[in-house]
């Protein structure tokens, strides 16, 4: 292979918002970026059956609840500010309820202490407005539009090859490559799968009642419905369930599955008409021995992979392109970003927030998805438990808007 002239500080592999995020971050921290991107959805096979382009009514099917801790950081570095504010909703309150039609629990702005708990954003939108940031660091970043094929590891640097015919070096590879990192595999990082069995199902739709702005989520044994509030009167499903129900719902008639959506809600958003065509990708619960190795750092999917029901997969990947970019900037008179002590001190930094969210996200579908007899009534009893507990309440807020 031949190897190019261009000597970055860091590399970063994957095309996605995460890598997006990284490259911006990394960038801010005064570090020269070479940001390995193929044109198209991220590497993860499927992250890319789920992410499509805008849907016939102009919106996008995947959307993300954006924490305030993640906007914050995304505002810092630029990118929150160049998305369509317009095609966003916040959320001010959620409403989650037990599978016996009765226990509930709430939160809202003021148990939060916050303007909204979450905005509800295309992942198109916030494509674009990552985008924008990219622009805006000039020769600070470099994009290739290449694809990785290899990987080595050296003393002092990590050479990495592209499909095109050339090898990158720079002293750390930033794996944002998705679930199926080929960076991860040849750094040696041992990773832990467990498929769910389930499938998120998801579409937008448009309501005959408003939702004010409040999020909604439904247990039903082994399923978990949420309804996301959007602009307007639209709201976006999405629908974890068993691959045979998922099956079963994808093939439904758009009309026929905005029906089921209204009935198995209650109604709550009134009639339903389907305003992009339903999609899926599989769930599962991915563990890696380790965030970083010699000369690599691992961020996003790459690093791990939750249970969707709480909505925080993609927040927890702002998380680390966060932390990481911080330990970097924060390096003082160690030269070397690919410093084994640096990136430990990025894996130490990241260790409880994601350990916390793995166990808090795998323990509630478990509960919610045991057939055992009584659990049904000791999970429901729980929910309005915590109702009616604010400071345990408080603490399940803190951790879900970081």
């Amino acid at each position: 292979m031949m190897a190019v002239s261009f000597r970055p500080d860091v590399i970063v592999v994957g095309a996605g918002l995460i890598g997006a995020a990284a490259v911006v971050g990394l960038a801010d921290a005064g570090l020269r970026i070479a940001w390995v991107a193929p044109p198209g959805p991220d590497a993860d096979p499927a992250a890319a059956s789920a992410s499509p382009a805008a849907g016939p009514a102009g919106w996008d099917s995947r959307v993300y609840a954006v924490s305030p801790g993640s906007i914050a950081w995304l505002s810092a570095i630029g990118a929150w500010q160049g998305i369509d504010a317009g095609r966003t909703c916040d959320v001010s309150a959620m409403q989650v309820s037990g599978d016996d039609g009765e226990s509930r629990i709430g939160f809202d702005t003021r148990d939060a202490r916050q303007p909204r708990l979450a905005a509800i954003c295309e992942s198109s939108n916030l494509a674009g407005g990552l985008e924008r940031a990219v622009a805006a660091r000039g020769e600070a970043i470099t994009r290739l539009a290449d694809a990785v094929v290899d990987l080595r590891v050296g003393e002092r640097t990590a050479a990495v090859g592209l499909a095109g015919g050339s090898t990158l070096r720079a002293p750390l590879v930033v794996a944002a490559d998705g679930a199926g990192s080929m960076i991860r595999e040849r750094a040696g990082i041992a990773v832990e799968r467990h498929d769910y069995g389930h499938v998120a199902v998801v579409a937008n739709f448009r309501g005959s009642r408003p939702h004010h702005c409040v999020a909604r989520q439904w247990f039903f044994g082994d399923a978990v419905l949420a309804l996301l509030p959007l602009p307007g009167d639209l709201r976006s499903m999405v629908w974890s369930c068993a691959d045979d129900h998922a099956a079963w719902l994808l093939g439904l008639a758009p009309e026929a599955l905005a029906a089921e959506v209204a009935r198995v809600s209650g109604g709550e958003a009134g009639d339903l008409q389907t305003v992009t065509a339903a999609r899926n990708f599989p769930l599962r619960l991915q563990r890696v021995a380790q965030l970083v190795a010699p000369r690599v750092a691992l961020v996003g999917d790459a690093a791990h992979c939750v249970h969707p029901l709480a909505g925080q997969g993609m927040n927890l990947g702002f998380g680390d392109c966060r932390e990481l970019s911080a330990v970097l900037a924060a390096r003082g008179p160690q030269p070397d970003p690919g410093d084994l002590g640096l990136l430990r001190r990025y894996q130490r930094a990241r260790a409880e927030p994601i350990a916390a969210m793995r166990l808090a996200t795998d323990g509630l579908f478990r509960l919610f998805s045991s057939g055992l007899p009584g659990v049904s009534r000791l999970r429901n009893l729980g929910l309005g438990w915590v109702d009616r507990a604010p400071l345990l309440k408080r603490e399940l807020i803190a951790a879900a808007i970081a």
